[in-house]
């Protein structure tokens, strides 16, 4: 696994906003070291059945594909999140369970890498092809912001998930 770091190499802010995103990527891997595949799969809080580490890897993965390829670069959505609806509003954590997170975690790292050449290729101010819920278009800066929010608030669910299904605490 990559060495998680929050220090950035250079002060600039796209430096900062890439280096704290990779943190926050590489922190979801790690609370997911060792876990057995039973593990993987429980769903030990009540009321959330999809609340798995399969899930949560799953739905980190597709947050950042819909993020990047459907609004900041206006591609057709297609995978799980196509399939979405309002009595399965997250299919991308529901068909997880039937993936080994070895693969989870493979596809979320391989992704991650071809976002980091995407970032690096377009100016933090470059607008997204597609406009988001209220009709705005938001800019690459936004988007990284946003992944990093929606990346450690889901690390936290790791970890509660981790904790209740082998008690393992402080990755």
């Amino acid at each position: 696994m990559t060495q998680r770091t929050d220090t950035p190499p250079a002060w600039d802010e796209r430096t900062q906003l890439t280096t704290f995103l990779d943190y926050a990527r590489t922190t979801a891997l790690a609370k997911c070291e060792g876990v057995s595949p039973e593990n993987a799969r429980k769903a030990p809080l009540p009321g959330s059945p999809l609340m798995t580490l399969c899930g949560l890897i799953s739905h980190l993965r597709w947050v950042e594909y819909y993020w990047f390829q459907v609004v900041f670069l206006g591609e057709d959505m297609t995978g799980p999140l196509a399939e979405a609806t309002d009595d399965d509003p997250d299919p991308e954590m529901r068909t997880a369970v039937d993936v080994p997170l070895p693969r989870l975690l493979a596809e979320y790292e391989e992704q991650s890498a071809r976002y980091r050449g995407l970032v690096a290729d377009h100016a933090l101010d470059t607008k997204a092809r597609r406009p988001i819920r209220d009709g705005r278009h938001v800019d690459l800066r936004w988007v990284l912001l946003h992944l990093l929010e929606e990346t450690a608030r889901h690390n936290g669910h790791l970890d509660v998930v981790r904790e209740l299904v082998d008690g393992q605490t402080g990755m």
